[in-house]
């Protein structure tokens, strides 16, 4: 009995099929009416997204300001820039002139918000100096393209998904479309126009190359757009494009290479003069270099070098690729006969640190000896409280209860405490003994200002008087 027949196994894709399917833009591709209507929605500017903005900008702002990434980050994410961006790349995609207008006018009412607020923080902040995170945003290259374009390919194709993700936040803090405009607010409230304008331009990669790259993304998808009657009005359309892009991105070119020379000069600088100066008899103290007026300065310790020798380690400068770079050397000024070396400078230093930790040990005895001296007074002041006490139990028996020390007396003004006496009697001293009592104590203490309170105990019923009211009225009674 024959086995009945399989039906043939369909054939395996091709290498080629099977990479074209793997990184295909159009599986997951979300409806053209559902992208058209998530791109149009992004661009506008009213209601609660201006509020949004204006607070971001603040905390955009307070970040540079402060010089806190988180900060930064934060407000990166808040903010709502990318939807008129990315509105403009879509509308010169499918060549909707329309919605091409709508978002420039959205982007630059946001970015006249933007530059509004920060200058008005900046104008209003005590912090005005120049932070480096905020500095970093004066001087974009070619990496900032990089990054503007990878970021806004990157968005846009998060955005055509039928699953929507996090794309938009991480591309709103690799293209940093916030800190440039609150960079250019601070070049308008300290009137530096070279922050303004590299701080502007940073912004203006941004915007054109995310808008680029939305383009180019939309045209791959072949979304629906419009046709013109002449095509050369198309081509004249992708021609005006292109020659932005170039345009903007050309001085990046420049700046970038700008950035690339500085750091290979500065990198071979340092190197010279390690070489250099390492074999000589010196110390090299500090040294700083200016790229930008291809300058070298040195500072060394230690034997002078004569003027030949500083001659002919300037001369090798071409040598190591500092082309037209100047050297400048300090050294220690000394006597005609006197050098100073690295030991007798250690040595100083030693000298400096052995003076510093004695007069720390002095102030520390200082401090110990204060401390004894304030526990060796309030020993004897206890011991005279014990006295004290001790001395009016024997003049008055009728007296018990007695309290002896001091504390800080009633009234406005009084920081430093006196000392009373408080006792319980079966009855009040006469005016005499009042008087007598008083004079006591305050001999006794040696303070004028001590002060004395007794409670009177007629059975439950108790009484409290003073010094002084007590004599008063034990005076007027005996008038």
């Amino acid at each position: 009995m024959n086995a009945p027949d399989t039906p043939p196994s369909p054939p395996s894709p091709s290498l080629r099929e099977a990479i074209a399917h793997r990184f295909s833009l159009l599986d997951d591709k979300a409806d053209d009416a559902e992208i058209d209507r998530s791109l149009r929605a992004g661009v506008e500017l009213r209601g609660a997204t201006p509020w949004i903005l204006m607070f971001a900008i603040v905390i955009a702002s307070v970040g540079l300001n402060t010089n806190s990434n988180a900060v930064i980050i934060g407000a990166m994410l808040v903010s709502p820039l990318m939807g008129p961006i990315v509105g403009l790349g879509y509308g010169l995609g499918i060549f909707d002139f329309a919605l091409v207008r709508r978002s420039l006018v959205n982007l630059g009412i946001a970015a006249g918000i933007s530059l509004l607020t920060s200058t008005l923080y900046f104008m209003l902040t005590p912090l005005d100096e120049a932070q480096s995170e905020l500095l970093a945003r004066t001087t974009p290259s070619l990496w900032d393209v990089l990054i503007a374009l990878a970021g806004g390919l990157a968005g846009i194709i998060g955005q055509t998904r039928r699953e929507k993700s996090n794309v938009i936040p991480g591309v709103a803090i690799a293209t940093a479309l916030m800190p440039p405009l609150c960079t250019a607010g601070y070049g308008l409230a300290n009137g530096d126009w070279s922050v303004f304008g590299g701080a502007f331009y940073l912004f203006s990669i941004n915007c054109v190359f995310i808008a680029f790259a939305s383009v180019v993304v939309i045209e791959f998808l072949r979304l629906p757009h419009r046709k013109f009657v002449d095509p050369r009005r198309g081509r004249r359309v992708k021609g005006a494009l292109l020659f932005i892009v170039v345009v903007t991105g050309l001085p990046s070119i420049y700046l970038a290479v700008r950035l690339v020379d500085n750091e290979v000069f500065k990198s071979r600088a340092r190197d010279f003069v390690r070489q250099e100066f390492q074999a000589a008899k010196v110390h090299v103290l500090e040294s700083s270099v200016d790229p930008a007026r291809r300058e070298i300065e040195v500072t060394l310790i230690g034997a002078r070098l004569p003027v030949s020798a500083i001659a002919a380690i300037e001369a090798r400068l071409p040598g190591a690729g500092l082309q037209r770079a100047r050297l400048s050397v300090h050294q220690a000024q000394a006597e005609d006969t006197e050098k100073i070396d690295v030991g007798s400078l250690k040595a100083d230093i030693l000298a400096d640190i052995v003076r510093n930790n004695q007069q720390a040990l002095h102030d520390r005895d200082a401090t110990i000896a204060g401390l004894r001296a304030q526990l060796s007074t309030q020993q004897g002041w206890i011991e005279q409280a014990a006295a004290v006490t001790r001395e009016f139990e024997a003049q008055y028996p009728q007296c018990g209860n007695v309290l002896v020390g001091r504390a800080l007396p009633p009234g406005a003004g009084q920081t430093v405490p006196v000392p009373f006496l408080s006792a319980d009697c079966r009855r009040m001293p006469k005016a005499d003994e009042l008087k007598r009592i008083d004079a006591w104590l305050k001999v006794r203490t040696g303070n004028q200002e001590a002060r004395m309170t007794i409670a009177v105990r007629r059975g439950k019923l108790v009484r409290q008087e003073d010094l002084a009211a007590a004599a008063a009225a034990a005076g007027g009674a005996g008038r």
